[in-house]
């Protein structure tokens, strides 16, 4: 199942079901993580119902991707539902918190700030 390329645990040049990937586990929240670098993070997670990612904030913009199940998704003081093949993006700064519904499976992307990179003094 591994691969050898930048996007790790996942075989390449095959067609996949993300959700095969991550199970879902009694009142568990689990994560895989496939990319992890200083401005770029994948991640797949299942969360049971009545799971929860209480409230935080990140210095990067991240895209939730439903893979299977239903979440509500709070984003600053609005509260969204979204279901299997519904993606939202929670703005950087702003925070953010899930609650499994239904038990879910979702894609995490997170894309931070390039960070700079300073020469001399």
């Amino acid at each position: 199942m591994e691969s050898g390329g930048y996007i790790k645990k996942l075989p390449q040049s095959q067609v996949l079901d993300l959700r095969e990937i991550i199970g879902i586990e009694e009142q568990q929240i689990c994560s895989l993580t496939l990319v992890q670098r200083p401005n770029l993070a994948m991640t797949l997670l299942s969360l049971d119902k009545g799971s929860s990612i209480g409230g935080h904030s990140s210095p990067g913009d991240a895209l939730v991707h439903i893979l299977s199940g239903q979440a509500q998704i709070t984003i600053g003081s609005e509260q969204f539902l979204l279901q299997h093949n519904e993606s939202i993006l929670m703005p950087a700064n702003i925070p953010h918190a899930l609650q499994a519904v239904e038990a879910f499976q979702m894609l995490l992307i997170v894309v931070k700030p390039e960070q700079k990179v300073r020469i001399g003094g």
